[in-house]
């Protein structure tokens, strides 16, 4: 799961910004999906993320658990649950690849409470 290939003729539809343990989005640290058509590519800079990912949006139990670390990156298919853990010194951004334009589109969802 950690690298699966994201398809030829997909490009970046979006990238965030830079995030730390200090403003990293809480959804991003619970259970959420990437969209339909959209692949995730996490890619750290400093520290390392662990991401945890589910069979399903209810599972508790992650049926994967990868470890990514400083100059690394891990790619997250379309439509997959998981969530992360940040080390301390953990500074990552995630780039949002697709075959269509979906830059004014969401790019993941959470879970529905």
């Amino acid at each position: 799961m950690s690298h699966l290939r994201i398809p030829q003729g997909w490009t970046i539809q979006r990238s965030t910004p830079f995030f730390t343990k200090d403003n990293v989005p809480q959804a991003l640290l619970t259970h959420h999906n990437t969209a339909a058509e959209v692949f995730g590519q996490l890619c750290v800079m400093e520290g390392s993320v662990t991401y945890f990912g589910f069979a399903n949006e209810a599972a508790t139990e992650p049926e994967l658990k990868v470890t990514i670390n400083a100059g690394q990156f891990a790619t997250s298919p379309p439509q997959y649950w998981h969530r992360i853990e940040m080390s301390d010194d953990a500074q990552f951004n995630i780039n949002f690849w697709s075959n269509a334009d979906k830059r004014n589109q969401p790019m993941f969802h959470a879970k529905k409470s």
